[in-house]
């Protein structure tokens, strides 16, 4: 079996969480003697793990597998991940798929292939093969560290899974239950990822603040990973609102590597809306939380996500949820619009809203965060802020700091992963400038 420099290139779509995963894949196979190419570039195989959130991820994962087959019809594809397990007829169905392989089974994808190569050495694209079992609801560990060779940052899995069941999200259905990551398993790949040069760890999953694993929850996680020494930065990816404990505020507002960083999705302002997706609080809980965090940890930055176009959401309800979030302090929203997915109750709701009603709202709501996020930019200049620099782009280097706002600063230096001081002095649209001292 020809195996040694065997090309295979990755592509992610959707959430950090699958960033994670992919990174764990993409090293199992370089482990294995496998040669990584970048996506533009042929390859033998390409790994796509697909993303359902949205009817937009469904498309791209259709766009990226008609575009392999037209510049490169010689690869052979693997679809992984969430829309592999709950639409595998349709992706089996797509040229040149040779592997469909769902969340229970996407880590063993390298014995998969190379099992298939020992069979019949190269299966017929109209025969892929399909496995997608159940999901078991069982602790797990992750075979290898997700060293990332394309981010500065780390991403690491400590959850999967979801037990909420909102009634627009078919996640539970394409994830499983919730199920947590043993503890030490979590430790060693993050020792491992300090170790491979990564300075900042961003902890990962479904529904994070549901991490369970032998009376540990996620603040243990945050506890053990402060005391991996070379780590700058701890920083939760997105965390449900009913979810976060009052000691991670605690933690937060001192002197600590836990960055000064909440996602906290809220979905909808409107308290109508939000019954109809099944969230487990009302907008003035919501509110009241992040009034809290904002009196509690100084220059905290706070974002949210917001589906537009929910059915049943008039323009009086669309223009609560405005309203509310002009006068909050949430500081930027990524703007969903709706999506009826096969599996989610929401799709036996009626009152569907227009098309151009959705379009309409979801340009004045990122407006609104565009302008928001600028004045929490504009809050910080003339202070100081430790910035971890991650590229150069067009003679600038771009970092970003604990508060995930964007910096850019000039210098000749090689500043890639550095963690330094930057003197902040004005905004520039989607980012600050600023000066290294």
């Amino acid at each position: 079996m020809r195996r040694k420099n065997k090309t295979i290139s990755f592509y992610t779509l959707g959430c950090r969480l699958n960033q994670s995963e992919t990174a764990v894949i993409e090293h199992t196979f370089k482990e294995g003697g496998y040669q990584i190419v970048d996506f533009e570039n042929p390859a033998d195989t390409v790994v796509i793990n697909t993303c359902t959130v949205t009817e937009n991820g469904d498309a791209d994962t259709r766009r990226l597998v008609n575009k392999i087959s037209r510049i490169n019809p010689q690869a052979r594809i693997a679809l992984v991940g969430c829309q592999a397990q709950i639409q595998k007829e349709k992706l089996a169905s797509l040229a040149n798929v040779h592997w469909v392989v769902g969340n229970a089974k996407k880590m063993d994808l390298k014995s998969i292939i190379e099992e298939t190569e020992r069979q019949d050495q190269g299966r017929p694209t109209h025969l892929p093969e399909v496995i997608t079992p159940t999901i078991p609801r069982e602790e797990f560990t992750i075979p290898i560290a997700g060293i990332d060779r394309h981010h500065t940052r780390a991403n690491i899995k400590i959850q999967d899974g979801c037990d909420f069941f909102c009634s627009f999200c078919e996640i539970p259905y394409a994830r499983g239950r919730a199920r947590s990551r043993k503890f030490d398993d979590i430790l060693k790949e993050a020792n491992a990822l300090v170790s491979a040069g990564h300075r900042e760890i961003v902890i990962t999953g479904i529904n994070v603040g549901t991490y369970r694993q032998n009376n540990k929850c996620m603040m243990d996680v945050i506890e053990a990973l402060e005391q991996i020494g070379p780590l700058q930065r701890i920083r939760i990816s997105s965390i449900e609102p009913t979810t976060i404990p009052e000691k991670l505020l605690e933690k937060m507002a001192k002197k600590t590597k836990l960055c000064r960083y909440l996602h906290i999705p809220l979905q909808s302002g409107n308290d109508q809306i939000l019954e109809a997706m099944k969230r487990k609080y009302q907008f003035n809980e919501f509110l009241t939380f992040i009034r809290k965090a904002s009196e509690m940890i100084p220059e905290i930055c706070i974002g949210t996500d917001v589906i537009v176009g929910f059915p049943g959401e008039s323009d009086e309800l669309f223009n609560d949820t405005v309203e509310k979030l002009k006068s909050s302090p949430i500081h930027y929203f990524h703007v969903f619009s709706y999506s009826q997915r096969n599996l989610a109750k929401s799709r036996m709701l009626r009152d569907v809203v227009p098309g151009d009603a959705v379009k309409e709202r979801s340009r004045i709501l990122r407006s609104l965060s565009e302008r928001k996020r600028r004045l929490f930019y504009a809050s910080l200049v003339g202070t100081t802020q430790k910035v971890l620099f991650e590229q150069n782009k067009n003679g600038l280097w771009s970092g970003l700091t604990d508060h995930y706002a964007r910096v850019m600063v000039e210098s000749t230096k090689d500043l890639s992963n550095c963690y330094l001081d930057v003197k902040l002095d004005a905004v520039d649209h989607t980012h600050l400038l600023g000066k290294l001292l």
